[in-house]
Parts: structure tokens; C-alpha cells; sequence
């Protein structure tokens, strides 16, 4: 049968066509996922496969019982996605969340429960915890509700940075820890805000690029219990609840339908500054947990599919965490899409670095895949286009990915081997001469410039994830005692070393020796080609008192002390030089235009010059840089020196074309002070031989003779 009689509604608004619970309502804006506010109402868009029912819950602000239930009609539900708007609500006045109905069976993954209340998978704001360690009502009648944002932050004519890559000086920070501490100086400590005062300390140390860990909202109080006083959280942050919404927590102040706009002002004045801002993302798992977790969102609204399950119902957890995303389903991979998309449209955010991002490279029955659509579609897309892209090349079910991960050209990796072998060569293990060599001059044998271009390796020592540089040369074994796990967590393979006495001592021989390792260390990651990136507190020697493992310590183990400052200024101030020394010298990080006095771009000088060979006690390498600087004017040769044996040894250096002679710039084997003359305090005969003292690292610069 034919109807004739309705026709279209032009040039007026869309009018109401139902009303339930008091609301006036009607289908909603489709294409826009999560709440959205209008003048005159909000639309609220959702989606399920396996769903039978939506309800919409409306609360009053901090209330715990919804004042108003609205079920979705059918009519209002196209395909798998329900979307309703409600006329009259104003987003200051209410807290939002769902309920779904469908089929109950926990063998096939399906765990629906029209008793659940659900989080909004796409909420930009999370109610409940906005202190932190408080949960606004006990644990067991808890729930997440969502706030609907107000996104009108300006950004002014702010561009991009776009550095280059191999360009970045990385610094990795957490934003409660870097000013908790109250040495710290800052007025609101432990949030966005404190950071943002310290970007004068930043902008003066000379990083260009901070890597927050994770800042979506999570649950610090997951798993929290105590240990010998002392109250243990999920401090990290690695259990995301919500993807789209910033941790409340680290806000100084109330920002109701505003939330973003602390963590947008500290974005906004670092890029001002120089600084582009790499978010740490968790999408390799969430804080729904195992079968034995709650169930807050994705459980409830479609488990079978954002999840891996086992033929059982069980969850795959090669996370370690209790669940693993289904990141290669397309409904998933849309999700993870549209939620990078945007941090980078609205937050404006530089790069992502993916925390266990093999996960993301396994197919529905966890499988490795040699092509994974999802990291395909995000190296791919348009809005992403210019972004970095940086992944833990592994996840916690032994897939390892080093210099194998699928990148198409646009993906960079933690390069763990850069780690694992320079830590052994550093501290005088046999064997590595040859192996460091490769490492520091870009390891190629991990990354074919032909196939991953110059910008697949971010160099790094140290990261939140192990022992800090001064707890690498201060340890020989892990201290996590205070973890409450017996001291079994944590890396038993830190190839640390504790330079002759365990922990803290008043020896002054075994202070300077390492100083001197740590100067020995940061001096080879700024004179290593590829990006760098090193953690905060590094330069003034902030220590976790050995803990490598310290995911659930929110006080003086996680936080960094300022007032180490005073007695570790050489070491901030050798930071900041080679910070300086590297931005200044081109050829150290990238290829420039060669050399006009014909160096070859890099050159091997073990010993004596030309020399390319290493054998099992090698233990004295010379790497020779040599290009033009990056304003094409003059030639930049650079040569790095690193004896790591516990005796002298004797540096050949090859000749210099005519008019050209070697400087000394660094040798850690002396105190480091801005300007100092340090050839005056090196063994050096005729600017052609090097005396190079024990566990040392001299750098010289070629230039016009006097």
C-alpha cells in the first residue's frame, strides 16, 4: 500500500514526535557518537550488535538513583545503533549512563543485564572519582556516570609542530608524580596545572617532546590495598575506564562540563614552547578485568566483541591485566580510531605511544597477523597522517616485536634491544662492542632505512618501567619489597650494576663512579642516531630506592624529589649541555649533506683509526660522524669515544683534513661545569692520541686550527 499523506517538514526545526518519562524526545543525531548538547536538548548516540533493549538513566548531579528512565523506542534503533533526543536538557543538570537487555550467556560471551549501569563507552567526562584515592560512594554499589562536555577551548592560530622525528628529545613524566612531592615548588601539585608551571624547568633543560603517561581516566583505586602502612593504588594509570575523558584526578579545580580544559591550557603553553605532547594509550586492555572484574561498559554493551574471548567465554590475557581488547574487529578498530582522531582534533596532541601495542597486531583468536588492519587503518588515516606513531613493540604474552613490528613506513618503535645491549656494553659486559656499535649508529639491523625509513627507533635507557638511571648504577637487584608481592614482581634482568656496594652509600669513590656511568649513559643516548627519550628525574638523579617496579607507589618511591637538585646539580647541568650539544650538532641524529672534506657519513675507529673490528673483550669503541651542519655552511664532524673497561686505554684518532683539529667538548671522567676547559683535564698527545681513563666517555669536535 502507497501513503501519500505525509510529507517533509521543511524550513522549521524538528519538532518532538514522542513523549516518555515527562521527556519530550525523538530520534537522535545518528553520526555523533557519545552526548551531544544542543540549544535545544542533547542527542545521545549508542551502539550494541547484541542488544535487545537500550534504557537511557538520568541523575541529578553526584545522585545515586536515576530521576528518569527513558527506554529507546524501536523505531529509534537503525542497525545496531540506538540514538534518541531529548528536548529541555540543559548539561549542567544532569549525569548520564545505560542499561541494556539481551541474551545472558556467559559461554558464548554474552552478558547482558537490564540491572547493569553502564558507562558510555564515548562519555568525555567521568563522574565518581574526582578526588583522588576517593570514590564518591562505597565500592560495592559504585558506578560510573558520564557528563556531557562543552568543547569550546580556543586554540587561536596554535599550528602543529611537527618536528622531526629523529629530532625528538623524549621526556617521559607522570603527571601526579613530576610535582606531588612538595619540593617540587609549584602551588597545585600533582596535576595538570603543576606541570604546566613547570614548563619555565622544561624549556631551559632543552627536551622538545613530553610523553604522559596514561591521562585517560582510570581507576588508581582498582586493586588498592595496604602494605605496611602504606596505602598501594593503581598509580600508573594502565587500566583505562574511559578513553575519551581526561583523569579528573589531575585537575587543581572543578571543571563541570568543562572538563579538558586544565589538560588543554598545559598543552596549549607546551607546543607555544616548543614541546609537543606524545600520549601513553592503553588499548591493549581496560579495567573491566577478567570474568572475576566488574562490569561498567564494554562487558555490559557488547562483550563478545571488544574483547578476546576463549571458546570457553574465558578472557585471553596476554595484557597480563585480566582481559585484552578485540582490537582487529572493526567495530573496534573504529572505536580506537575515532578516539585518537579525537585527542588530535581536540586536544591537539602530537603522537601516541601504544603500551603493549603487539596486542594490537593479533587477530579475534589472539593469533599474530602479518598485516593487522587496525595498525594499517592508523597509519593510514587522514587526521592521524602527521602524527607519531610509537609502539611497545611486545605484550605480556611473549610476542616480541623489536625491529618486526608492521609499520608501513609510519610506526616507531621502543627500541628494547637499544635498552637491553647498551645497558650491558655501559657497564663492561663482554661481548656487546660490536652489538652497542650497531645500536648507536641507528641499529639498521633492526630497521632497514629501504623498508622503515630514518624514524622507526626511539633510543632509551630508562623508562617508567624499570629502575631509574641513578637506581641502575646504585642496584644490583630489585628492591620491590614494599610492593607486597615478596619482591617476585618486576624484571629480574635490569642489567644494572651497583658499582661496588648495594644502595645508598657515603663512599666518595663509589659516587663519582657513578656519576660517571650515569654521565657515561646520557651522553651515548644524545650521540645515538634515532629519537631519544629518557624519564623525568633522570638529570638530577631521582631515585625509586631500587624499586623497578613501582606501578602502586603514590609517594616518595614514584614521586620525584626536587631537593635532589641541590646535591645532583652537575648532573642536571651535564643533561642540559648534551641536550644543547645534540640539537646543535645535526649529523648526531640524522644524514645531512656529506661532508665537503669527503668523511665518510659515519666510521669506526676502534682504538686506532679505521679500525672496524671488535672481538669478545673489546671493550673501546670510536664512532665518527661527519656532514655539513643544517645550514649547509660548514662541515660537522663529531667523534664519540666510549672506553667501558675498569683501566686506561689509548684512542688513535684518524686524521683530519688540512685546517681542521679535534676539540674535546665532553669527558665524563671530569666534573661537569658550563664552559669549563675540559682538554686541559684530558690525557691528550699531539690532538692525535687519546689517554681515555676507566668507564669513560670523551666526544671531540673537529675544528679550524689555530
Amino acid at each position: 500500500m502507497l501513503r501519500f499523506d505525509h510529507k517533509p517538514i521543511r524550513g522549521q526545526s524538528l519538532q518532538p514526535l514522542d513523549e516518555i518519562a515527562g521527556y519530550r524526545i525523538r530520534p537522535g543525531y545518528y553520526n555523533r557518537n557519545g552526548a551531544t548538547q544542543t540549544e535545544r536538548g542533547v542527542s545521545f548516540t549508542i551502539h550494541s550488535s547484541g542488544a535487545t533493549k537500550c534504557t537511557l538513566l538520568l541523575y541529578k548531579p553526584q545522585a545515586k538513583e536515576p530521576y528518569a528512565r527513558i527506554p529507546f523506542p524501536e523505531s529509534y534503533h537503525i542497525g545496531n545503533t540506538y540514538s534518541i533526543f531529548v528536548y529541555g536538557l540543559r548539561m549542567e543538570e544532569f549525569e548520564y549512563a545505560y542499561q541494556f537487555d539481551g541474551p545472558y550467556d556467559p559461554k558464548k560471551g554474552l552478558l547482558f543485564n537490564p540491572d547493569n549501569v553502564l558507562l558510555d563507552p564515548y562519555a568525555r567526562a567521568v563522574t565518581g572519582q574526582r578526588k583522588w584515592g576517593e570514590k564518591e560512594s562505597d565500592e560495592k554499589d559504585f558506578v560510573y556516570h558520564a557528563r556531557v562536555v562543552e568543547n569550546n577551548f580556543d586554540w587561536g592560530k596554535l599550528t602543529q609542530l611537527e618536528h622531526p622525528f629523529e629530532d625528538l628529545i623524549i621526556y617521559e613524566a607522570h603527571v601526579r608524580g613530576f610535582t606531588k612531592h612538595e619540593s617540587s615548588g609549584v602551588e597545585h601539585r600533582g596535576t595538570f596545572q603543576g606541570l604546566r608551571e613547570k614548563i619555565p624547568y622544561l624549556v631551559d633543560l632543552g627536551i622538545n617532546a613530553v610523553e604522559l603517561m596514561p591521562i585517560f581516566e582510570f581507576d588508581e583505586m582498582e586493586g588498592t590495598r595496604e602494605v605496611d602502612g602504606e596505602r598501594l593504588y593503581n598509580y600508573w594509570g594502565y587500566n583505562t575506564v574511559s578513553f575519551f575523558a581526561p583523569n579528573t584526578a589531575y585537575n587543581s579545580a572543578v571543571e563541570h562540563n568543562h572538563e579538558g580544559d586544565e589538560l588543554k591550557s598545559l598543552i596549549y603553553d607546551l607546543k607555544a614552547n616548543g614541546i609537543e605532547v606524545i600520549l601513553d594509550v592503553v588499548f591493549n586492555h581496560t579495567a573491566e578485568g577478567n570474568e572475576n572484574g566488574p562490569c561498567f561498559s564494554f562487558k555490559g554493551i557488547d562483550n563478545n566483541i571488544y574483547y578476546m574471548l576463549t571458546p570457553e567465554g574465558f578472557y585471553y590475557n596476554f595484557s597480563g591485566c585480566g582481559n585484552v581488547m578485540n582490537c582487529n574487529h572493526p567495530v573496534v578498530s573504529q572505536f580506537i580510531l575515532e578516539c585518537l582522531r579525537y585527542w588530535v582534533t581536540e586536544y591537539r596532541v602530537d603522537g601516541f605511544r601504544f603500551d603493549l601495542a603487539s596486542i594490537l597486531s593479533r587477530d579475534e583468536n589472539g593469533a599474530p597477523m602479518e598485516n593487522p588492519p587496525i595498525l594499517r587503518q592508523l597509519a593510514c588515516d587522514y587526521i592521524l597522517g602527521k602524527v607519531k606513531l610509537i609502539a611497545e613493540a611486545w605484550d605480556a604474552g611473549g610476542l616480541y616485536q623489536v625491529g618486526s613490528f608492521p609499520a608501513w613506513s609510519r610506526w616507531a618503535e621502543w627500541n628494547g634491544k637499544y635498552r637491553d645491549d647498551m645497558r650491558q656494553f655501559l657497564k663492561g659486559d663482554s661481548g656487546m662492542a660490536a652489538t652497542a656499535i650497531t645500536r648507536i649508529t641507528g641499529s639498521h639491523d633492526l630497521y632497514d632505512p629501504t623498508l622503515r625509513g630514518k624514524s622507526a627507533s626511539v633510543n632509551f635507557l630508562t623508562c617508567h618501567d624499570g629502575f631509574t638511571l641513578y637506581d641502575l648504577y646504585s642496584y644490583n637487584h630489585k628492591h620491590n619489597e614494599k610492593n607486597g608481592w615478596n619482591n617476585t614482581d618486576g624484571d629480574n634482568n635490569g642489567h644494572s650494576w651497583n658499582c661496588g656496594v648495594e644502595g645508598e652509600t657515603e663512599l666518595a669513590e663509589v659516587d663519582a663512579l657513578r656519576r660517571r656511568m650515569i654521565k657515561n649513559a646520557f651522553a651515548t643516548l644524545m650521540c645515538s642516531r634515532g629519537a631519544a627519550m629518557f624519564l623525568a628525574g633522570d638529570e638530577f638523579c631521582n631515585t625509586q630506592f631500587g624499586n623497578n617496579n613501582a606501578y602502586c607507589q603514590d609517594n616518595i618511591i614514584s614521586w620525584l624529589d626536587w631537593s635532589r637538585m641541590e646535591e645532583y646539580q652537575e648532573i642536571h647541568d651535564f643533561f642540559r649541555y648534551m641536550i644543547a650539544f645534540r640539537k646543535e650538532h645535526a649529523i648526531l641524529r640524522k644524514t645531512t649533506k656529506a661532508a665537503l672534506c669527503k668523511l665518510p657519513e659515519i666510521s669506526i675507529h676502534n682504538g686506532f683509526p679505521w679500525n672496524g673490528g671488535t672481538d669478545y673483550n673489546s671493550k673501546l669503541i670510536g664512532i665518527m660522524y661527519a656532514g655539513r651542519d643544517e645550514k649547509n655552511v660548514r662541515d660537522d664532524v663529531v667523534f664519540y669515544c666510549m672506553n667501558a673497561y675498569w683501566e686506561p686505554l689509548i684512542m688513535q684518532l684518524p686524521e683530519l683534513p688540512a685546517g681542521l683539529q679535534w676539540k674535546v667538548c665532553v669527558n665524563t671522567n671530569c666534573e661537569y661545569e658550563d664552559g669549563k676547559d675540559f682538554e686541559s683535564e684530558t690525557e691528550f698527545y699531539y690532538r692525535k692520541t687519546l689517554k681515555v681513563p676507566p668507564r669513560t666517555v670523551i666526544v671531540l669536535l673537529a675544528e679550524t686550527g689555530v
